[in-house]
C-alpha cells in the first residue's frame, strides 16, 4: 500500500502562497466565505448520509467515491446528491462539476484554489515548496568568426578539414569561444510569481534551460543550479520542473483535449494521490466533513492512468481552450486551431502535469493583451495560493500584466542587470538616474533603459550632462543596492537541507508504471493510425494497383513452368514482389522522421521513455503488414501460377510479412539515425543499394569478390529471396531432371536456385525466416537506441562578426540612433531627406459591407449545425488612408487576419461578397498586386539566403524598369538602415525556431522585404508579435516612418503598449465573430476612442495609467457584453460615428475627377528573362549556402560510385558468359535505380520549401511560376551535371567499360539526363500533391512501375505483348537501352549462351534484349522529351495547383 505521508508536488495544487501579499481586488476576503468545513452535527442530513456512507468503504474506493450535486430532472430546480466513482466520470458528470466549480473562470477559480488551500490547511498538512538557487552560472559556446560562419559548401568543407586537423593538433580553427552568461547568480523563491524580461538574444531562453536541466550538450556549463540545496543528480530535474518552450511543437492531427490527456496521462498525478490519502485519514480522525464538491475535484484530479483525466477539463477551461477542444490542432496539410491557440496547448501540456516549478518561455506570443493577462493572473493565482515556484518569460507584457508579478529579473547583454521585487526596480534605476515617464509601460522601460539607442531619453538628472550607462556598469550599481546586497548575504547563507520536504523533489524519471505508459503510448499510436487512414488506403490502393499489374505482367498463361529457361521469368516477378515489399516501408521513414520533433520534447520532459514510444509502433504495423502481404499475395499468387499449394502459399505469405517488417524496422531505424528530412532518404536509399546488391539477384553469389563476400550473408534481402526462391523452385512441379551437365544439381529447381547462388536444401526457407526476424528484431532495436541517446540536430545559431564588422556595426548603430530618434509626428517633408524618395502613388482603400464565408466544418456538422456555410465577416466596412497608420484590433477569432487577406486577395477559398475599391476604382488583383505589400505573420523567407540577398531579391523583381541599379541598391540599404537590419546583412535567414535569425529579427526582415517594394498600400498582420518592447518600437517607428511618406499601411495588433497604440491615427476593432464594433480615430492620448465606449451605460470608466488598447478589449469583451445585456456592434452601426465613416467610404468610392484606374502595360515589373535571371540567382546562393542538402548529394555519389567500382570491378569487358552480360545489366541497373532514386526523394523537401516561398512571391505579383520553375530545374541541372560527373568518372573507369572518349560521353550522357529526369520527376510529384508525406508515397509507387518495366526484371523481349507499350512509358527502360548499347552495342567478341553456343556481343543484345546500336540517337532524344515532359508538368503544377489553405 502507497505511504501516506509524502504530500502533494501538483502543479495545480502545489505551491506556497504567500498568503501574507493581499491578492488585487481583496478577493481574498471575499473568497474566505467559500471555506466551510462543516462538523457531523451539521443541518444537512442528506449530506451527512452521503458522506457517512463513503467514509465506511476501504480506503482504496473511499479515495474513488464522490458526491456531485446537480438540479433533478422535472423542472422543480431541487438538488439531487449522486454519488460517483471518480475515476469513471463521463463526458456529461466532468461537465456539471466543472461547471459547479467554475461557472465563469475569471472569477472563480481562485475561490477553488482557496478552498483546496483551506481543506489542506485545516488538518495541518504543509505543502511542499521549491527553492532555485543558481550560483556563479556560466554558460559558454563555440561558434565561427567572420564569414566561416556562412554555411556554403566551400566553408563547409574548409570547416571540417579545419576540425579534423584542429583535433589532431594540427591546425586550430576559426571557431571562437562565445560567452553566453558568465559568472551569474539569483534565487527563485516559492510563493513568488517572476518576470524574466529581456530582449531576445539576452540569453532569457538559456537561462531557463540552465535552471531546468535542459541545456545543450554541446555548451559548456560551470557554476551551480540547486533546487532546495540539492543539485540535479540528486533528483530528476525534468520531473520537478516544467519547461514550457517558446516554439509550439505538436501533433496536427489529435485535437486539443486529445493532446493534452495523453500529456497528463504519461506525466501522471506525482504525490496528490498520497496527499489525498493523508488528507483523508487526518480528516476521519478529526470529524471533519469536507466541501463536498472540493473532494469530488481533488479525487478527480488524483487518479493516475485514467484516458480521460479531470484536470484536462479544468486546464481547458483556465486556458479557455474549452471551446476548440474537439478541433485538431493542425499543421501544414490540416486546417486545425489558430497560432494563439497552439500556444495555449504548448502551456497546458505542462500545467496538467504534477510540476512544482513552471519555467515558461515566451508564452503569450499570439496572444491579445486580454487573453494573456488572464492566463497570467490564473497563474498567479496558482502560485500565491498554492506555492508554485514559477518563472515567466514574456516580451510586451501589458501594464496591469507586468502588475500582476512579484518578482523582476531584467537580463540585458548576457547579464542580470536586475533581480528582486518590482516594487523596487524602478528605485534602483531612478538612483542610477533613469526615470520611467507618464503613459509608459514600466517593462517597456525597462527593456529600453539598457539599450544604448534609447537610454538618454529617460535621464532625468537635469544638472548633470547624460553619459551612456553600460550593462556592466549596470551590474556594478545594482550589487551595491539594497536588493543586490540582499540577495548577496541569502546566497551566503547556505539553504537548510534538512527543511526540505520530501515531496518537494521528485526522485522517479516517470509519472507513471511502465505498463500505463505503455497502455498510453499504444492509445495514442492507434489514433494516429486512425487519423491517418487516407495514407494508409493511399497505400493499400497503390499495392493493389501494383499487384494487378505484376499479375497481368505475368500472367500464368504466359508462365511456362518445368524447364530451365522458365525459370528466368519467375526470378523476375519474385524479385519484384520483393522491391515492392520494401518499396512499400519507405513511407514510415518519412511518417516517423516528421513525428520525430514532437517525439524529443516528449522525450527530454520524460514523458516517456524512447521504448513506450517505439513499441507501440513496432505492434500497430504488424497487422498492417498483414493485411498489406495479403493483398499481394491473394491478387499475384495463383493468377501469376506460383506452386499450385496451400502450405508454400501460406509460407510465401509468411515470407512478405517478414519482409514488410523487415524493410518498416529497417526505415525506422534510418529516419532515427538520419534525423532529417533531407539526410533520411538519402541514406535510405544508399541501405537499399547496399541491400540489394549484396542480395545475390543483381549480382551472383559466386560473382562477388571473396574479399566482400561478408556483405551477402548480412544482406537481409539474401534471406527474402531465399525463402522466397526455395519455397518456389523446390515445389514437385520443378523436379524434373536437369538437362544442364553444368550444374551439379539434379533437378531443375536446385539448377535454378543453384545458378543464382541460392540455397538448394528445404530448411533453409526456415533459417531465412529466421533471419529476417532477427534482422526485424535488431533493426527495431537500433531504433529505439537511436532514440534515446541522439538528440535532435539543430543548426548552430552562434556567429561572431569580424572586429572591424563589429565596430562597424557599432558606428552604424549610432548613426541609426541619431537618425531615426523621432516624434510620430514627423512630416513627409522631413521623411523625403531620409531616403525614401523612389516615387509612387498615394492610394486609399475602401471597403463596404465585406462578408467572407466558408463551408461548415465538419466538426460543427457532427455537433448538430445545419448550416453549408459559416460566416466569419459580417458586414465589415471601412476605410484606409494615405498618411494615417490604421490599427485592426481585436480578441484571438475576431476576424483580424481574415478581414486583411480578404482585402489584400490572399485567401484561397471560401466566399466573398461585398465592395472593395481603391481610390474610387474596383480592386483588380493583378493590378493591386503591382502596388500593395502584404507584411505575413508567419515571416516566410527563403531559408538559405542573406537578409541582404533577401531584400535584394524583392527589390529586383518588384521595382520597375525605370529603377537603374545603382539608385535600387541606394534604395536597399536605406531601407535596411530604417528598419536597422545593417549589423545582419550578411547573416543567414535559417528557418524559425531552428536556426538563423531570431523572431525580431525575422520581423523586421519581412517588413523590409516588402518596404522594397516600393508600395502604396501596405498590409501588417502582427508585426510586433513575438518582439520585445524595443524591438516592437522600433518596427512601429520604422511603420510610422512609412507612413508619413504617404503611404497607406494597416496593421493587426495583439498587445500593444500605450506608446505603440497611441501611435496609430485610426482605429478598426473587432469583436469575436466579425464584427466591427468602433471605426475612427483614436485622438489624442486614445481620448476619443475612450469618449466613444464610455458613453455606453454602465461601462466602467478607465482608470489612469491604464493602457486603452487592454481597457478596450476589456470592456468590450463577450462576458462584458453579457453581463451588461449590451451588442457593441449593434450600438456602432446606430451611431453618429458609423454614419459619419459610410459618407467617408462614399466619398473614397467615387473616383476624383480627372483621375485613371490603376494600368500596367505588363503583369510583372520585370520582363521574363530578369524574372528567370533573378530566381535562379536567389536560388543559386540558396543552393551553395545549403550544405546539409549538397555536400550530402555528393558524398552519397561518390560512396556509391566507389561502393559499386568494388562490386563490379573490372567487368566491363568480361563478356564471355551469358551470366557476366547480366552481372553487367544489374551493375547498370544498380547505378541508375539507387541513386537516381535517392536524387529523387532528396529534393522533395527542398522544393517543397521553395514552394512555401513561392506561394508568397506569387501573391504579391513577383514572377511568373514558369519562370520560378525554369530556374529551379536550371540549379538543378548544374548539381545534377556536376554531381554525375564525379559519378561517371568513378564508376566507369572502375568497373572497366573500354576506354574511348564516345564510350565516356555517352556514358556521362545517359547518366546525367537520367539524374535529371529523376530529380525533375521529384519536383513534379511535389508539385501536384499536397505535400512531402503523399509525394513519397506516390514516388514509390512510380518507381515501382518504371523499375518493373526497365527491361531488368523481365527482357523487353518476354513482356506480354498487351504491357510492351509501358517498356517505351518507363524513362528507366530507355537509360539502361542507352547505357548498353553505347557500351557493348558494337562489341564484336564472343559470348557463350546457353542452348545457343556462341555469338558475338551485339548479336546477343540485339536478339537478347532488343538492343541496337544504331538507334542511340533516338534513345538521347527520348531522353530529352523525358526531362522535356516533367519540366512541363513540374511548371503547371506550380502554376495552377495551389495547396496553401487560407
Amino acid at each position: 500500500m502507497r505511504s501516506t505521508t509524502s504530500l502533494s508536488r501538483s502543479g495545480s495544487f502545489g505551491s506556497k502562497s504567500s498568503r501574507d501579499a493581499a491578492f488585487d481586488g481583496g478577493s481574498g476576503s471575499q473568497a474566505a466565505g467559500h471555506f466551510e468545513f462543516r462538523r457531523r452535527t451539521t443541518e444537512d442530513d442528506e449530506d451527512e448520509l452521503k458522506w457517512a456512507a463513503i467514509e465506511r468503504l476501504p480506503t482504496f474506493d473511499r479515495l474513488r467515491k464522490g458526491v456531485l450535486k446537480h438540479v433533478a430532472d422535472g423542472g422543480a430546480g431541487e438538488v439531487e446528491l449522486q454519488e460517483i466513482d471518480v475515476g469513471k466520470l463521463g463526458g456529461t458528470e466532468r461537465k456539471l462539476l466543472i461547471e459547479s466549480l467554475l461557472k465563469v473562470a475569471e472569477e472563480d477559480n481562485e475561490k477553488l484554489l482557496r478552498r483546496i488551500r483551506h481543506r489542506t490547511d485545516a488538518v495541518g498538512i504543509k505543502i511542499p515548496t521549491v527553492e532555485i538557487r543558481f550560483e556563479g552560472l556560466s554558460v559558454e559556446g563555440d561558434g565561427y568568426v567572420g564569414t566561416s560562419a556562412l554555411p556554403t559548401l566551400l566553408n563547409f568543407v574548409v570547416n571540417t578539414v579545419q576540425r579534423i586537423l584542429g583535433f589532431c593538433r594540427a591546425f586550430s580553427t576559426k571557431k571562437r569561444a562565445v560567452r553566453i552568461f558568465h559568472n551569474i547568480s539569483g534565487i527563485v523563491k516559492p510563493s513568488r510569481m517572476t518576470l524574466l524580461l529581456g530582449p531576445p538574444g539576452s540569453g532569457k531562453t538559456t537561462l531557463l534551460k540552465a535552471l531546468s536541466g535542459k541545456l545543450d550538450k554541446n555548451l559548456r556549463v560551470s557554476g551551480r543550479v540547486t533546487y532546495c540545496g540539492h543539485e540535479f543528480h540528486e533528483f530528476v530535474p525534468q520531473k520537478t520542473c516544467a519547461y514550457i518552450s517558446q516554439h509550439e511543437c505538436l501533433l496536427g492531427e489529435l485535437t486539443v483535449r486529445e493532446t493534452l490527456e495523453f500529456s497528463s496521462r504519461c506525466l501522471g498525478v506525482g504525490t496528490k494521490y498520497d496527499l489525498l490519502a493523508e488528507l483523508s485519514r487526518r480528516e476521519k480522525e478529526a470529524g471533519i466533513m469536507p466541501d463536498l464538491e472540493v473532494d469530488a475535484f481533488m479525487k478527480a484530479t488524483s487518479i493516475s492512468g485514467q484516458e480521460n483525466q479531470f484536470v484536462v477539463d479544468y486546464v481547458l477551461k483556465l486556458l479557455g481552450l474549452d471551446l476548440c477542444a474537439n478541433i485538431i490542432v493542425g499543421n501544414d496539410m490540416r486546417r486545425g486551431i489558430s497560432g494563439g491557440q497552439k500556444k495555449r496547448v504548448t502551456t497546458g501540456e505542462m500545467l496538467v502535469g504534477p510540476a512544482k516549478v513552471f519555467l515558461m518561455d515566451e508564452i503569450s506570443t499570439g496572444l491579445d493583451s486580454s487573453t494573456t493577462y488572464q492566463i497570467v493572473r490564473f497563474m498567479k493565482q496558482m502560485v500565491h495560493i498554492m506555492d508554485v515556484t514559477m518563472v515567466i518569460s514574456l516580451l510586451q507584457p501589458a501594464p496591469e500584466t507586468y502588475e500582476l508579478f512579484d518578482d523582476i529579473i531584467l537580463i540585458s547583454e548576457n547579464h542580470i542587470v536586475y533581480q528582486g521585487p518590482r516594487e523596487n526596480v524602478l528605485e534602483f534605476f531612478k538612483n542610477v538616474g533613469f526615470k520611467c515617464p507618464e503613459r509608459k509601460g514600466v517593462a517597456d522601460f525597462l527593456q529600453e533603459v539598457t539599450s544604448r539607442n534609447d537610454q538618454e531619453q529617460y535621464w532625468f538628472r537635469i544638472n548633470e550632462p547624460y553619459r551612456y550607462i553600460s550593462v556592466s556598469e549596470f551590474v556594478m550599481y545594482f550589487k551595491s543596492f539594497t536588493m543586490g546586497r540582499k540577495l548577496v548575504e541569502e546566497l551566503m547563507m547556505p539553504y537548510d537541507r534538512s527543511s526540505v520536504h520530501p515531496a518537494a523533489l521528485v526522485k522517479e524519471r516517470y509519472g507513471i508504471s511502465n505498463k500505463e505508459l505503455m497502455k498510453a503510448c499504444f492509445g495514442r499510436e492507434l489514433l494516429l493510425i486512425k487519423r491517418n487512414a487516407f495514407i494508409y488506403i493511399f497505400k493499400s490502393v497503390q499495392l493493389t494497383i501494383m499487384s494487378i499489374i505484376c499479375m497481368t505482367m505475368f500472367f500464368r498463361t504466359e508462365m511456362r513452368v518445368g524447364h530451365l529457361i522458365d525459370g528466368n521469368k519467375f526470378y523476375g516477378a519474385l524479385f519484384y514482389i520483393l522491391i515492392n515489399i520494401m518499396f512499400n516501408g519507405i513511407s514510415e521513414m518519412i511518417l516517423t522522421t516528421q513525428r520525430l520533433p514532437v517525439f524529443y520534447k516528449e522525450r527530454d520532459s520524460l514523458l516517456y521513455p524512447a521504448w513506450a514510444f517505439a513499441l507501440p509502433i513496432w505492434m500497430l504495423r504488424v497487422p498492417i503488414s498483414f493485411g498489406e502481404s495479403f493483398i499481394w499475395i491473394a491478387l499475384t499468387y495463383y493468377t501469376i501460377g506460383f506452386a499450385p499449394s496451400i502450405d508454400r502459399f501460406f509460407k510465401q505469405f509468411l515470407t512478405l510479412v517478414c519482409i514488410n517488417q523487415m524493410a518498416q524496422g529497417l526505415f525506422r531505424s534510418i529516419a532515427a539515425v538520419a534525423r532529417s528530412v533531407v539526410a533520411a532518404p538519402v541514406v535510405g536509399m544508399f541501405m537499399l543499394l547496399v541491400i540489394f546488391v549484396f542480395g545475390g539477384f543483381i549480382i551472383a553469389k559466386d560473382d562477388i569478390q571473396p574479399w566482400l563476400i561478408w556483405g551477402y550473408y548480412i544482406s537481409p534481402m539474401m534471406y527474402a529471396q531465399n525463402a522466397i526462391m526455395i519455397n518456389e523452385f523446390l515445389d514437385e512441379r520443378w523436379s524434373g531432371p536437369n538437362p544442364d551437365s553444368r550444374i551439379t544439381e539434379a533437378t531443375v529447381g536446385k539448377a535454378l536456385l543453384k545458378m543464382r547462388g541460392m540455397f538448394v536444401e528445404n530448411k533453409w526457407y526456415w533459417i531465412s525466416i529466421g533471419a529476417l526476424i532477427g534482422f526485424t528484431i535488431i533493426y527495431n532495436t537500433c531504433f529505439i537506441l537511436a532514440l534515446t541517446y541522439l538528440d535532435s540536430l539543430e543548426d548552430s545559431k552562434t556567429v561572431i562578426l569580424d572586429d572591424n564588422r563589429n565596430k562597424k556595426s557599432s558606428n552604424t548603430s549610432k548613426l541609426n540612433s541619431s537618425s531615426f530618434k523621432m516624434s510620430t509626428t514627423t512630416s513627409c517633408a522631413s521623411m523625403k531627406g531620409m531616403g525614401m524618395v523612389l516615387p509612387f502613388k498615394p492610394l486609399s482603400l475602401a471597403f463596404k459591407n465585406v462578408n467572407y464565408y466558408v463551408d461548415m466544418p465538419a466538426e460543427m456538422k457532427s455537433q448538430g449545425v445545419e448550416e453549408e456555410r459559416l460566416q466569419l465577416l459580417h458586414d465589415v466596412s471601412g476605410a484606409f488612408r494615405p498618411g494615417i497608420l490604421t490599427a485592426l484590433v481585436g480578441v484571438s477569432g475576431a476576424g483580424k487576419t481574415t478581414l486583411m487577406d480578404v482585402l489584400a486577395g490572399r485567401k484561397t477559398g471560401g466566399y466573398i461578397d461585398g465592395s472593395i475599391n481603391i481610390s474610387g476604382y474596383p480592386k483588380n488583383q493583378r493590378t493591386f498586386a503591382r502596388i500593395s505589400g502584404y507584411c505575413e505573420q508567419n515571416d516566410i523567407h527563403s531559408p538559405r539566403i542573406t537578409v541582404y540577398e533577401s531584400l535584394l531579391h524583392s527589390a529586383w523583381l518588384r521595382l520597375p524598369k525605370s529603377v537603374n541599379k545603382q539608385d535600387r541598391t541606394m534604395f536597399i540599404e536605406e531601407v535596411i538602415e530604417l528598419v536597422e537590419l545593417s549589423p545582419l546583412r550578411n547573416s543567414i535567414v535559417g528557418l524559425p525556431g531552428s536556426n538563423g535569425l531570431s523572431t525580431e529579427q525575422r520581423k523586421r526582415l519581412t517588413i523590409a522585404v516588402e518596404l522594397v517594394a516600393n508600395p502604396s498600400i501596405i498590409f501588417m498582420d502582427e508585426p510586433t508579435s513575438g518582439l520585445d518592447a524595443r524591438a516592437a518600437a522600433i518596427v512601429i517607428r520604422t511603420v510610422r516612418n512609412t507612413v508619413d511618406t504617404g503611404r497607406t499601411v494597416v496593421c493587426t495588433i495583439h498587445q500593444p503598449s500605450i506608446d505603440i497604440f497611441e501611435s496609430f491615427d485610426e482605429l478598426l476593432l473587432m469583436k469575436r465573430g466579425g464584427h466591427v464594433i468602433y471605426a475612427g480615430s483614436l485622438g489624442c492620448n486614445s481620448q476619443k476612442l475612450i469618449e466613444y465606449f464610455e458613453a455606453v451605460q454602465m461601462v466602467p470608466k478607465i482608470q489612469e495609467g491604464t493602457n486603452p488598447a487592454t481597457w478596450m478589449l476589456d470592456i468590450s469583451s463577450t462576458a462584458v457584453e453579457s453581463q451588461l445585456n449590451v451588442d457593441f456592434a449593434k450600438l456602432y452601426y446606430l451611431s453618429k460615428l458609423y454614419k459619419k465613416n459610410q459618407e467617408l467610404i462614399k466619398e473614397l468610392s467615387t473616383p476624383t475627377p480627372g483621375s485613371k484606374d490603376l494600368y500596367f502595360p505588363t503583369q510583372y515589373a520585370q520582363d521574363f528573362l530578369t524574372q528567370y535571371r533573378a530566381c535562379f540567382m536567389k536560388l543559386h546562393r540558396s543552393y551553395w549556402q545549403n550544405p546539409s542538402y549538397n555536400v550530402t548529394r555528393f558524398f552519397l555519389t561518390t560512396v556509391f560510385g566507389v561502393l559499386f567500382g568494388i562490386i563490379f570491378w573490372n567487368k566491363g569487358q568480361q563478356t564471355a558468359t551469358q551470366q557476366d552480360v547480366f552481372n553487367l545489366l544489374g551493375a547498370t541497373y544498380s547505378a541508375i535505380m539507387f541513386l537516381g532514386g535517392s536524387t529523387c526523394s532528396a529534393v522533395m523537401p527542398i522544393v517543397s520549401i521553395e514552394r512555401t516561398i513561392l506561394y508568397r512571391e506569387r501573391a504579391a505579383g513577383m514572377y511568373s511560376e514558369v519562370a520560378f520553375a525554369i530556374a529551379q530545374v536550371s540549379i538543378e541541372a548544374v548539381y545534377v551535371a556536376v554531381q554525375t560527373f564525379f559519378y561517371c568518372t568513378i564508376l566507369f573507369f572502375m568497373i572497366g567499360f573500354p576506354w574511348h572518349l564516345g564510350n565516356f560521353l555517352w556514358y556521362y550522357f545517359f547518366m546525367s539526363m537520367s539524374f535529371l529526369y529523376f530529380t525533375l520527376y521529384g519536383m513534379m510529384l511535389l508539385a501536384l500533391t499536397p505535400g512531402y508525406q503523399i509525394a513519397t508515397i506516390a514516388m514509390s509507387f512510380f518507381l515501382a512501375t518504371w523499375n518493373l518495366f526497365s527491361g531488368f526484371l523481365i527482357l523487353r523481349t518476354e513482356i506480354p505483348i498487351w504491357w510492351r507499350w509501358y517498356y517505351w512509358a518507363s524513362p528507366m527502360a530507355w537509360t539502361i537501352y542507352g547505357l548498353f548499347a553505347s557500351q557493348l552495342g558494337n562489341v564484336e567478341s564472343l559470348v557463350e549462351v546457353a542452348g545457343h553456343g556462341s555469338m558475338p556481343v551485339k548479336q546477343f543484345l540485339k536478339q537478347s534484349f532488343g538492343f541496337d546500336y544504331e538507334f542511340l540517337g533516338i534513345v538521347a532524344a527520348a531522353h530529352v522529351c523525358f526531362v522535356l515532359f516533367f519540366l512541363f508538368v513540374f511548371a503547371y503544377g506550380i502554376k495552377f495547383l495551389n495547396f496553401q489553405r487560407r
